[in-house]
């Protein structure tokens, strides 16, 4: 899938999804998780607030980082970023910068503009923001795990789907009764149907302590009969589900789907019911 249009930059992912259900962007691209720290939180959160958006694409991008400074900065006591930036430079930061307070921000945009204005000494961004700052870079590639990847979302208003491509995913948050045994439920759901699931994570529902919402990736696409099935077994065991989307997988790799042996199972379900088969 080919996407074109102009670029809109926003200094954090609240905005970029505000943007989308506003209609003042077709697309917003998102992180949704790193190798490193695991799933972003404002990510996961924004998806279940307010308007549904549904995810047509994803990418896997590797990480490297700059580090940008105000022109003819010498002296840095204040270094700024989204948190789970600080967290994958933090070796390096005190290794090269040792003594300087890290600031967290909402963003890594957001930190370079703020270094921009003078509020901080330096910024982790990703490389490309020193074209659209008037920042210079201080050091580049900086990173403390080598091969760390982050992916990322592709988010739209609901409209029509991606077609099946063979190699796809499909996410859905559900949040579910508070009782024993629940998670267990919706799993094995997915394990009758011979369904890999690829994610899991939960995140508070923010009203009640100790009530969670639940992100379930799994391989397929809700076009297929066994991932529709799934869904509406999910449907059955939750207190409210929201459908994230079903796109093709970063990387392309088939998935065992199993659909002729569901469309069989279907078509003798249907014929016994007709009276045809016993």
């Amino acid at each position: 899938m080919r996407f074109e249009g102009d670029l809109v930059p926003v200094e954090t992912i609240p905005l970029a999804f505000a943007a989308v259900r506003r209609g003042e962007a077709e697309f917003a691209c998102v992180p949704i998780e790193n190798s490193v720290e695991g799933a972003v939180p404002a990510t996961l959160d924004a998806l279940v607030r307010d308007e549904p958006v549904v995810a047509v694409a994803e990418t896997v991008l590797d990480v490297r980082f700059s580090v940008l400074v105000r022109p003819g900065t010498t002296d840095i006591k204040t270094i700024a970023s989204h948190p789970h930036a600080l967290a994958q430079v933090r070796e390096w930061i005190a290794a090269e910068l040792p003594g300087v307070t890290s600031i967290a921000t909402s963003s890594t945009a957001a930190a370079a503009a703020e270094v921009e204005r003078g509020e901080f000494d330096a910024a982790v961004t990703a490389p490309v923001a020193v074209h659209h700052y008037k920042l210079d870079e201080y050091a580049t590639d900086v990173l403390d795990v080598p091969d760390a990847r982050t992916r990322f979302l592709l988010l739209r208003r609901p409209g029509a789907l991606p077609e099946p491509t063979g190699a796809d995913r499909t996410s859905v948050v559900v949040t579910t009764p508070n009782r024993v045994g629940v998670l267990s439920e919706l799993l094995t759901e997915l394990a009758l149907r011979g369904i890999n699931l690829t994610g899991l994570e939960s995140r508070p529902q923010k009203g009640k302590l100790g009530t969670y919402r639940f992100y379930i990736d799994v391989e397929g696409h809700i076009a297929e009969p066994r991932i529709g099935d799934a869904l509406a077994a999910l449907h059955r065991h939750s207190r409210e589900i929201r459908f994230l989307g079903s796109f093709p997988k970063a990387d392309h790799e088939p998935v065992e789907a199993h659909n002729a042996e569901f469309a069989a199972a279907a078509s003798w379900v249907d014929a016994v019911r007709k009276g045809e088969r016993g």
